[in-house]
């Protein structure tokens, strides 16, 4: 999963998902709090592996498990949008602007502005340290 998409979120929640992004991740999929304050959407099959890590942890990982099971399956509608619920809207601070960004394997919402202050504020040095630990 690849690609920035800019799109907008709706008075009602609604947020059109690229069709590509919706392909990949299949006809339901998984929207919770991702840990950077912008939403992570996960397939069924990788949120159903997520979940097992996170029943495995001890118990004083309580924390840990509420905040990841705060989380909404979605199933897009025949225009190919999503309800994002109110409580993930306000975790994200998600308003009318929104990027939505492939990462790999997984797929990121956030809004638009913290978006490009992420991109703004990036440490290229840290980065170019990551790179050469993979080798590239």
């Amino acid at each position: 999963m690849r690609g920035e998409y800019q799109h907008n979120i709706d008075a009602k929640g609604r947020l059109i998902f690229p069709i590509k992004l919706r392909e990949e991740l299949g006809e339901h999929f998984v929207i919770f709090k991702g840990l950077d304050n912008c939403l992570n959407v996960y397939s069924q099959d990788k949120w159903a592996a997520f979940e097992q890590q996170l029943a495995a942890l001890p118990s004083k990982a309580r924390k840990v498990q509420r905040f990841f099971s705060a989380n909404f399956e979605c199933e897009p509608d025949a225009q190919g949008r999503i309800l994002v619920p109110q409580t993930l809207r306000e975790y994200a601070e998600l308003k009318k602007d929104v990027t939505i960004i492939g990462m790999i394997d997984h797929v990121e919402i956030w809004d638009s502005a913290k978006w490009k202050a992420y991109n703004d504020s990036a440490d290229t040095e840290e980065i170019a340290e990551m790179m050469d630990l993979l080798g590239v």
